[in-house]
């Protein structure tokens, strides 16, 4: 049978093989997730494509699809879309891929009683990327003032290409900015972040796919990993209201610095969370005056 006549079970078997010899992980999921993005389906209703002859224009998409995330290349941004709760955003190399851990700090502020006591809190994302948190945020509160910002004018203009992609334009702000310190004196109810947090040595050490592909500006952290969440709390000290919080996602091995980075700087309340996988992964708390 020649390729092209081959049912997408078949080629979704070769895929699968031809990405585990290029050592992808997970390399069945991969290939299952090409063919979905090109039969415009989810990958859990591939099934009812398994055996249908695809044409030859999804087939030399499907090949070039394997081309990529063979060299390399995340399958996120070769499927050029990626799923955060309930949004689905566009993703490229201007901005870091949404992580499903980051999935878990949308919900520690919707339950935090910044949000619980606040008619309309002014809520500020801060490294905004793909404007993943902040748009998840303005989806499912029911009032607020959601902004994001970020020091990268790419991943601001992707950030507001997904705020129209999602229909939430109207909703969130967007800003050029490094940090936090532009609002004023003691006017936001919610700092939340997912910084950079990863020791600039360990980061030429990370998967090719990591690495090669997704923003440098978006991983280093900076020698300890912790030079951001340094100048965002110098700053969060200045624009957060008495009462405000801070949310943040941090690495694993950064819960002691954090609490102790909290304290120093009169936060109460303070937490070290772990995410679903039992490791540390978020630090929280509240300014108390």
């Amino acid at each position: 049978m020649a390729e092209g006549q081959k049912k997408l079970r078949e080629l979704i078997a070769l895929g699968d093989v031809f990405l585990a010899k290029q050592g992808v992980a997970d390399a069945r999921v991969a290939a299952e997730l090409l063919a979905a993005r090109l039969c415009k389906c989810g990958r859990l209703e591939l099934y009812r494509y398994l055996d249908t002859v695809p044409d030859e224009r999804i087939v030399d998409a499907l090949r070039r699809g394997f081309q990529r995330v063979a060299k390399g290349e995340p399958v996120q941004y070769v499927l050029g879309q990626w799923d955060f709760r309930s949004l689905t955003l566009k993703v490229d190399r201007r901005a870091l891929i949404p992580r499903p851990e980051t999935e878990q700090l949308i919900d520690l502020v919707l339950k935090s009683t910044q949000v619980q006591r606040v008619p309309k809190p002014l809520v500020v994302d801060v490294g905004t990327g793909t404007g993943c948190i902040i748009l998840s945020l303005a989806k499912e509160m029911r009032g607020g003032v959601f902004v994001g910002v970020d020091v990268s004018p790419d991943a601001l203009t992707l950030a507001k290409e997904n705020a129209a992609f999602t229909g939430l334009e109207e909703r969130v702000m967007f800003a050029e900015s490094d940090g936090c310190g532009e609002f004023d004196p003691a006017s936001v109810d919610v700092l939340v972040s997912n910084p950079p947090y990863i020791p600039s040595k360990v980061v030429d050490g990370l998967a090719p796919h990591i690495r090669d592909h997704e923003p440098r500006l978006a991983l280093d952290g900076g020698p300890d990993g912790l030079d951001v969440y340094r100048a965002l709390l110098l700053d969060a000290v200045m624009v957060l209201k008495p009462g405000g919080g801070v949310f943040f996602e941090i690495g694993d091995e950064q819960g002691a610095a954090l609490r102790a980075m909290l304290d120093e700087y009169g936060f109460t309340d303070i937490a070290i969370v772990r995410d679903y996988a039992d490791r540390d992964r978020f630090a929280v708390g509240t300014l108390s005056f």
